[in-house]
């Protein structure tokens, strides 16, 4: 169920968003909204998971095969887990 909010903007943001709905093929500025708030909330997840991952006793070997195989998760995790 979705529920309605509404913002505020100065006229320069709201021109951005505008045009940004334009640009990305978006079908309206709530559309383009949602998308920006799922991004802000995957990069949030991925955070927290780091976070805990480092506070964790079982990190395991950390060399350059480590990050490496971090950076194509965090890649994998913005695309949306594709």
């Amino acid at each position: 169920m979705a529920t309605t909010m509404n913002i505020s903007l100065p006229e320069s943001l709201r021109d951005f968003v505008e045009e940004a709905v334009d640009a990305g093929g978006y079908s309206s500025v709530s559309e383009y909204m949602r998308e920006l708030v799922r991004q802000a909330k995957t990069e949030k997840d991925l955070e927290d998971r780091l976070l805990a991952a480092l506070d964790s006793s079982d990190l395991g070997p950390v060399g350059p095969e480590f990050f490496e195989g971090l950076k194509a998760r965090a890649k994998k995790a913005a695309r949306g887990g594709k």
